[in-house]
C-alpha cells in the first residue's frame, strides 16, 4: 500500500513538472526568439539560421527553469494533497513524515542528475552548435537591410551607402572596406546590383572608381564593372565561442592541463576557437563557469526538503496560509542564492569550496530542524 501511495504522488508531481516546465519554457522561448530577430533585421542572416539558433536555445532555457519548476511542482502537489485531505492517507497507513521526506529527497536526486546532464553536456553542446550556424552563415538578407541615404555597417569592416534603391538595384554607391587602422579601400560606383552564384552573394558595381589607402598613401583606378563577394565578409555577430558554449571537458583540461592542450588549440582557426590562456582573469572565469555548471543542481535536494516543511502543518492549523507563503518565499530565496553566489566563484580553492558546500550545509541544518519539529509535534 505504501509503495502505491508514493508511486501515485511521485507520478503526479512528475506529470505536473513536465506540463508546467514545458509551458513556461515555450513562453520564455517565444519571448527570447523575438529578441533574436536582430540576427535577421540587423545582421542580415537568413530565417533558417535564425530558426535553428533559437531552437537550440531551448535546452538552456529549460535548464535555467528546472530548479524553480521542480520546487513549484512539489510545493503545488503537497498543498493539493493537504487541501484534498489526501495526506491523511499517508499518516493513517503508518507513513512517518520523516520517511516521506526521505522518499522525496531520493526522488529529487533524479532531477539533480537531469540538471547535471543538461549543465555539463547538453547545454554547452547546443550553444556551440547554435554558434556554428552563425559562423557558417552567409549574409543572405543584406540587400533587404540597405536603405537609401543611410550608412549600413551591418557587415564587419564594410560600410555601404546608396543614394537610391529599387529592388536589388542601387545608384550612387559609396563603399568603405576597412582592413586595418592604416589600410582601407573606398569604392564609388554610379550603379550596382545584388546577385548570387553557387550560394554566394555578390554586389556587382558598374562605372566607378577605387581608392586604395595604405599608410597615408593613396592610389586610384577606374573600372567599368567589378564585383564584391559578400561571402568573404561576416556579420558583426560574435563568432568566437563564449565560455558558456565551450565543452566542459575542454574547460577542465584548460584549467588543469593547459600546457598539454596549447598546441591543439593553435591548430584550429584562431578566430573561431576557444583559446586557452595562462592568465588569472581567464582562470577565474573558467573556474566560475565550471563550478556554476556543477553547483546549481545540488540545490535541488535542498529545495525538496524546504517544500516538505509543508508537511509539518495541516490546513486546519492557525496561520497555515501565511506558513505556505513563508515556505514558498524561503524556496525562492535559495533559488536566488544559487544564482547569486556563482559570481563569487574563483580559482581560489578554499573560497570556492566553501561556496560549493553551502547547499550541503543548509541541507543538513534544515533536515535537523525538520526532525526536531517532527519529534516536538509528536511529543
Amino acid at each position: 500500500m505504501k509503495k502505491i501511495i508514493f508511486k501515485n504522488f511521485l507520478e503526479e508531481t512528475t506529470g505536473f513538472f513536465i506540463l508546467t516546465s514545458c509551458c513556461v519554457t515555450i513562453i520564455v522561448w517565444v519571448i527570447q526568439a523575438v529578441n533574436y530577430l536582430d540576427f535577421v533585421t540587423e545582421d542580415g542572416h537568413g530565417f533558417k539560421i535564425y530558426f535553428l539558433y533559437t531552437v537550440l536555445s531551448i535546452p538552456k532555457i529549460f535548464n535555467k527553469l528546472v530548479p524553480f519548476m521542480f520546487f513549484f511542482s512539489l510545493f503545488f502537489e503537497l498543498i493539493k494533497y493537504e487541501e484534498q485531505n489526501q495526506t491523511i492517507i499517508f499518516w493513517t497507513n503508518g507513513i512517518k513524515k520523516v520517511s516521506f521526506l526521505n522518499v522525496v529527497v531520493k526522488y529529487s536526486l533524479f532531477f539533480l542528475i537531469l540538471q547535471l546532464l543538461l549543465s555539463l553536456v547538453i547545454v554547452p553542446a547546443a550553444q556551440d552548435k547554435a554558434r556554428s550556424f552563425i559562423r557558417q552563415s552567409n549574409i543572405d538578407y543584406l540587400p533587404l537591410l540597405i536603405k537609401p541615404k543611410k550608412f549600413i555597417d551591418t557587415v564587419e569592416r564594410l560600410t555601404i551607402y546608396s543614394d537610391k534603391k529599387e529592388k536589388d538595384k542601387l545608384e550612387n554607391i559609396i563603399i568603405k572596406d576597412t582592413f586595418s587602422t592604416t589600410k582601407s579601400k573606398i569604392i564609388y560606383a554610379k550603379k550596382g546590383y545584388f546577385t548570387s552564384n553557387n550560394n554566394n552573394n555578390f554586389l556587382v558595381l558598374i562605372d566607378g572608381k577605387i581608392l586604395n589607402i595604405n599608410d597615408g598613401k593613396t592610389t586610384s583606378f577606374n573600372f567599368s564593372q567589378t564585383q564584391i563577394n559578400l561571402s568573404n565578409y561576416t556579420a558583426k555577430t560574435t563568432l568566437t565561442p563564449k565560455l558558456q558554449e565551450v565543452d566542459t571537458l575542454k574547460l577542465f583540461n584548460c584549467l588543469f592541463f593547459k600546457q598539454n592542450l596549447r598546441s591543439n588549440f593553435l591548430q584550429e582557426n584562431a578566430q573561431f576557437v576557444f583559446r586557452c590562456e595562462n592568465t588569472k582573469v581567464q582562470k577565474n572565469k573558467i573556474s566560475q563557469e565550471l563550478l556554476s555548471r556543477a553547483f546549481k543542481p545540488f540545490y535541488i535536494p535542498l529545495l525538496a526538503l524546504i517544500a516538505c516543511f509543508l508537511l509539518l502543518k495541516s490546513k486546519n492549523s492557525v496561520g497555515y496560509n501565511s506558513y505556505k507563503f513563508k515556505i514558498f518565499f524561503v524556496g525562492v530565496v535559495f533559488i536566488s542564492i544559487s544564482e547569486i553566489v556563482i559570481k563569487f566563484f574563483s580559482s581560489n580553492y578554499y573560497k570556492s569550496l566553501l561556496i560549493f558546500m553551502l547547499p550541503f550545509i543548509f541541507f543538513i541544518l534544515f533536515y535537523y530542524i525538520f526532525k526536531n519539529q517532527f519529534n516536538y509535534k509528536k511529543s
